[in-house]
Order: structure tokens, then sequence, then C-alpha cells
């Protein structure tokens, strides 16, 4: 649904509230990631003491804890950005038809919305910690839909302004934080005992927590630095243009976001039960699943991002500024995808100290080529600084996390997890677009993309044990049947 609404933003709102609604993204994740490691804390702790039965009580104080320093820390994010929004609308973003006023309205609405998803998205990873990823699904199916199609039917039926937008957003972040908060605490197993803020829980786990903190604001740095130095040095409808190429790019992330936390809190436990031969069959099994899952999407709409921006937003001058942007966008983005079951890896085994390194060094590296680049060659400098920092997380990290963890796993990491299924993948997309030829048809064009995704998907699916051993025992499961009858 964010995609399929962002069409209908820009017609009511225009390209320009389309920017400030990017730059709200921006600050979401900017501020999001400040909030000192306490979500993916919550997350590894209630994977790990559920394996514990004695530690309940110890589970629930901590929630109640890091629960009551998170909503601090939101409010005063929250008061910050409502006190500088009089700076950054007179003083950063720079627009032609919307007035300084308006946008320094809707900047102070950011702040709280802002606040009140901070929350929403400590309490998910509670949940997630709980491995309740279905309840919390529907949770976000329910507020999502209450999210995306509330604002169209607000700009259409009430008001056309950024300003409506962003107060409904307030009411929608409200509702989802409320209902995760409820779902979590419901969830938690209990003794009949309250639970109680404690400070000595902070004491044990903030070794963890200010390594995740780290390792969230240099990610921050790394992830976000192009968007915030083309909002300064673009016009408002420029960055309109990257915002949109972005969001397509980005939303990748939907498909890999579910995975990670799904397995991270069982990467946990077997880490915690020291089950090494369970701890590897998940990891490739997990890896190869995220390789079938976004690297076909990723090349299709690599090779065809400007038929696909022209379908989607039937706008050929949009399609004509956004399409290249995508394309590069969006191979980052499947790179970055294609790290998050190491990441997890990592994480579960309480080692964070890489990332941190790894991240410093790469601002330091890389941060003056990303500025330069955007410079000299604006938007597609920016986004080809993107690809470059996710193609030395390939080269580089990889052979450092399995010096230490899962030994001798490396090779097949590269070969059988991500580069027979990037190949497949790329020779039959790539013979697609060679052997293209636009039709005069609209429909006939969707056609022709769909039925290359389904293939692209099945020789990439094939070309991994995980897909081959699924769909040998359907086919098996079902010959069995039918003999049997």
């Amino acid at each position: 649904m964010t995609l399929a609404f962002v069409p209908l933003y820009i017609k009511f709102m225009g390209v320009e509230a389309y920017g400030l609604i990017g730059l709200f993204t921006t600050l979401q994740v900017v501020l999001g990631l400040l909030d000192m490691g306490l979500s993916g804390t919550l997350n590894r702790e209630i994977a790990r003491l559920s394996t514990l039965p004695d530690q309940v009580q110890e589970m629930r104080n901590m929630v109640r804890t890091l629960e009551t320093l998170y909503w601090f820390l939101a409010c005063v994010i929250g008061m910050v950005i409502v006190t500088l929004s009089p700076f950054m609308a007179h003083r950063w973003v720079q627009a032609e038809q919307i007035p300084p006023e308006a946008i320094e309205q809707a900047l102070s609405i950011m702040g709280l919305v802002i606040s009140i998803q901070m929350c929403s998205g400590f309490y998910s990873g509670g949940l997630m910690g709980l491995q309740k990823q279905v309840l919390l699904n529907k949770i976000n199916v329910v507020t999502s839909t209450l999210r995306g199609v509330g604002a169209v039917l607000l700009l259409w039926l009430v008001s056309s302004t950024v300003q409506t937008f962003f107060w409904w957003q307030i009411v929608a972040s409200a509702i989802s934080t409320f209902l995760v908060a409820l779902f979590l605490w419901r969830e938690l197993p209990s003794h009949g005992e309250k639970a109680v803020f404690q400070i000595g829980i902070v004491k044990n786990i903030w070794k963890f927590t200010a390594g995740m903190s780290g390792i969230a604001i240099l990610v921050m740095v790394l992830t976000q630095l192009d968007k915030i130095i083309l909002s300064k040095m673009l016009s408002l409808e420029m960055f309109g243009y990257y915002t949109l190429a972005s969001a397509v790019a980005m939303s990748l992330g939907r498909l890999t976001g579910p995975v990670f936390y799904a397995i991270y809190p069982r990467l946990t436990q077997l880490v915690s039960l020291d089950d090494q031969e369970g701890l590897k069959h998940l990891y490739h099994q997990s890896c190869q699943f995220m390789s079938v899952l976004i690297l076909p999407i990723a090349i299709v709409v690599a090779l065809f991002s400007y038929e696909i921006l022209f379908l989607w937003t039937q706008n050929p001058l949009m399609a004509e500024k956004s399409h290249l942007l995508v394309s590069i966008l969006v191979c980052g983005t499947a790179l970055n995808g294609l790290m998050n079951i190491p990441y997890a890896l990592q994480l579960a085994s309480g080692w964070t100290s890489l990332s941190l390194i790894k991240n410093l060094i790469a601002i330091i590296l890389l941060v003056p080529l990303i500025i330069y680049m955007t410079i000299h060659y604006g938007a597609v400098g920016a986004a080809s600084g993107w690809l470059i920092l996710n193609m030395g997380y390939i080269l580089f990290e990889i052979p450092i996390i399995h010096r230490r963890l899962l030994r001798r796993e490396k090779w097949r990491w590269y070969i059988q997890d991500v580069c027979l299924p990037l190949l497949a993948g790329l020779s039959l997309a790539g013979l697609g677009r060679l052997l293209f030829v636009r039709p005069n048809s609209e429909f006939l064009l969707m056609l022709y993309l769909i039925t290359l995704s389904l293939l692209t998907l099945g020789i990439t699916g094939i070309t991994t044990p995980i897909a081959r051993t699924w769909l040998y025992r359907r086919v098996f499961d079902k010959f069995s049947t039918g003999h049997q009858s």
C-alpha cells in the first residue's frame, strides 16, 4: 500500500508535498535509529529468556524497564523536532509553492508522529522476540490499511494539504502503538506478579545495548546521508523525484525485514543452546530463501525500471527523471538485503563490534565519496554511493564473519546461497531485456513483465537446494497420495 498510494499522494498534494513526506521518512529513520539500541535489545533478550522457564518475571520487568526509558526518549526526540521546525522550514527546505509557515506546521506535526511511531517499533520488537510474527503481521495489516486508505480518503474528501496527511498519521500511529503494546503485554508469560522498573536490568544489558545503538547511529549516517544532502542541495521538486525512486527501491525492505525478524529470534535460541548443526542448517536455508525472495524482483526492476515506473505512475516525465535512480538504488538495496541473515547471526551471537568497526570504516572511506559524487553528479551520484557501500559489505564483511562464526561456510554462502541464483536470474531476465520490444498495449507490457518475473523467480529458485527440496517434497507427496488412492 505504501507503493500503491504514492501516485495518489502526488496527485492530490503535488510533488513538492510528497517531497515533505520523503523528508519525514528520512527524519523517521534518522531519529528512530537513535533509540539507543533498546528495541533490538528487547528482541534479543526476550528470545533468550524464552528458553529459560524460570525467568518469566525478569522478562516482564525488562519490558517495563525498557518501556519507561523508551517513552522518555521518544518524547525528547519529538520535542527536539518541534523546536527545530522553524529553522528547518525557513533555512533548510527549499520550496517554491508551499509557504514556509505551512512547512513549519507540517514539521511540528511530524515530530509528534515520529515519537508515537518509535514506541510502536519498540513493542513490535518485543512481539518478534516472542516469535509472534503472525500476530504482529495481522496488526500491521489492519493499521497499514487504516493509515494508507484513511489518508487518501481525507485528502480526497476533506482537504488536499500536507497538514491533513500528517494529522491523520498521528491518529493511525496512536492506534498502531496502542495495539502492539496491548498484545505484547498479553502475550508475555506471567506468574501473577506486577512488572516493575529495575535499573539493575539496564546494567546487565548495557554493553549489547550500547553496541546496537552505535550500529544504529552509523547505519543511519550511511543510509540517510544521501537524502540529507539532497534535501539541502536540490529543489523540493527534484528531491520528490529522488524520494519516489527511493520508495520503489527500498520497498525490497518490506520483504527482507520480516524474514530477518522471523529468523533472528530462532538464531538466538540456537546460539543459546549451542546447537551448531541446527544453526548452520537454518543459516543457509534462510540465506537461500532471502536470495530467492529478493533477487528476481530486484533484477527485473533494475532492467525495466522505466517501464515499471510508467505503468505505475502513468507519468512519462516522472518515469524519465526517476528510472535510472531506481535501477541503481534497487541493486544496492538487494545487496543490502542479502546481508540481513549474516547480520542476524552476528547479533544472535552477541557480536556487535564487527558492525561497529565496519560501519565506522565505511563512513571514513565512503562518506567523502558520497558527498563528492552528490556535489558533482547530483542524485545519480548519491544513488551510486549506496550501491558501492553494499558491494563493499558483500566483498569484505562475509569473510570476516565466517572466520569467527560458522567457519568453513564462507564459500557455500557465496556460491550456493547467492551467486548461483544471481547468475541464473540475471541470465534469464537479461535475455528478456535484449529481446524486449515495447508493445503498444499497456496490458501486454504488464503481461510481459509479469511473465518474465515469474520465469526469473522460477529459474532462481531451482538453483537453490532449499527450493529444490521443497519442490521435490511437494511432487513426491502428491505422487504418493495419488498412488495410494
